[in-house]
């Protein structure tokens, strides 16, 4: 982002209150994340802008007839350069109904070493840097709450450039990150930076395993090269930040037109997680719905929704067959409810926009960790996910017991890793929100 000079990235406590206990084979780099009940988190492939200020909303009509899909939005921080009239949460419901995916990002406190000179900056103190880490992330939070954005959603924390041989500059700046990190992890949202590639980056990259700070889940460099691979960056090895984790701003300040609207953009290319937001359906059930507390009929019910009840669908995963589909819808609540009953396009199966429901963890084992084709030791290798890796949970079940635990997660491409090399919230058993498989 050119307001931003160089990359994208994204909550606030006191320092007391991120030293939260993690399992022994979930602490730093890979803090485990406490999703609440109606967390999911959601992911976009593909192109997307950002412009100093949210467009209105007739702009992003006109721009379905762009090869965009995705669209970066300044949600909050004390440096957010442009005024955001049209950003609400009626704009973002709306944005979302066209199909748009967001990007929410933290303009804060900057680097003491970088960035403009008349921006509020990162205390050289590393206690203080941790606090305002934790600050901008409850800011970051509250921010998104209120535009509708829910937990399981990336925040992204624009970090400008910065001198890379002042060195309490940089161990301020790694603090303020990891802080903010770990301070997302804990009440459930997904972490990312923004920074550019050889003026921040680099260092973020060279701490990647250490145990002195968290590890974001999610890096958004900015290069402005003209091309936009997500692999072979500068000093950032293609392992580190591998699965579906990385997003690049290779174009900066530019005219585009579409539609007759020409807006002034940075151009990214995303595989990365992006804003989870709900979408409003009706129950078209003609006797009380059944919602339940997992994807199935044999789940307890946990409330009911009248004929016609409005319905806050937040993804859609695998379930018992009712009807046509196998198909069940997790609210907003936690609750599940047979997309039979839910008027959402499709009555055999899913329905875009709304996303597969999965929970991203990272992956600890140093390594790297096997992908098996069942839950246990004896099944095939399939893959490798890298260390630091993000595990795309979508349920867990027993298998074979590896270190503390027999859970094993199953990941959204279908292959199964051992749970206890992989940074969820319990090191022994099985972690909530996640279903069983």
């Amino acid at each position: 982002m050119r307001r931003l000079t160089a990359v994208l990235a994204v909550c606030v406590l006191g320092p007391a209150a991120v030293l939260v206990a993690a399992p022994a084979a979930s602490a730093e780099p890979a803090t485990p994340v406490t999703y609440p009940a109606g967390a999911t988190a959601t992911r976009y492939s593909g192109l997307a802008f950002d412009a100093c200020t949210a467009q209105p909303l007739d702009s992003i009509k006109a721009w379905n007839a762009s090869p965009y899909r995705a669209v970066g939005v300044y949600v909050s921080g004390v440096n957010r350069t442009c005024r955001q009239p049209e950003l609400t949460s009626s704009w973002v419901a709306s944005v979302s109904r066209l199909r748009w995916r967001l990007l929410p990002v933290h303009k804060g406190l900057q680097p003491p070493c970088g960035a403009r000179p008349g921006d509020a900056k990162i205390s050289r103190i590393p206690a203080t840097a941790r606090s305002q880490g934790v600050a901008a992330a409850t800011e970051a939070v509250k921010a998104a709450k209120a535009l509708g954005m829910l937990p399981g959603s990336a925040l992204y924390n624009d970090i400008e450039h910065y001198s890379q041989t002042d060195s309490t500059c940089r161990t301020a700046v790694l603090t303020y990150v990891s802080a903010w990190t770990r301070e997302l992890h804990r009440v459930g949202w997904v972490s990312g930076v923004y920074m550019n590639l050889n003026l921040g980056a680099k260092q973020l990259s060279d701490v990647y395993t250490s145990t002195a700070y968290a590890r974001p889940d999610a890096l958004w460099i900015a290069r402005y090269d003209g091309v936009d691979s997500l692999k072979g960056w500068t000093n950032i090895a293609d392992s580190k930040w591998a699965r579906h984790q990385r997003a690049k701003q290779f174009r900066g300040s530019h005219d585009e037109t579409y539609g007759g609207v020409t807006i002034n953009i940075d151009t990214n290319r995303l595989d990365t997680p992006v804003a989870t937001v709900a979408y409003s359906y009706k129950a078209t059930s003609t006797t009380p719905l059944n919602a339940r507390t997992g994807p199935g009929t044999s789940y307890p019910v946990a409330a009911t929704y009248a004929p016609g009840a409005a319905l806050k669908v937040v993804c859609q995963t695998p379930g018992t067959k009712v009807g046509t589909t196998s198909v069940w819808n997790k609210l907003s609540s936690g609750q599940y409810v047979t997309d039979h009953y839910v008027d959402t396009p499709s009555t055999t199966g899913y329905s875009a926009p709304l996303p597969r429901c999965s929970y991203p963890y990272q992956a600890t084992a140093t390594g790297g960790l096997t992908e098996r084709s069942g839950p246990g030791n004896g099944y095939a290798a399939v893959g490798t996910l890298p260390n630091g890796g993000l595990a795309w949970v979508t349920c867990q079940r027993a298998g074979t017991r590896v270190g503390t635990s027999s859970v094993w997660n199953r990941l959204d491409n279908g292959h199964y890793v051992a749970d206890h090399y992989v940074a969820t919230p319990s090191s022994t058993s099985y972690s909530k929100p996640v279903p069983r498989c």
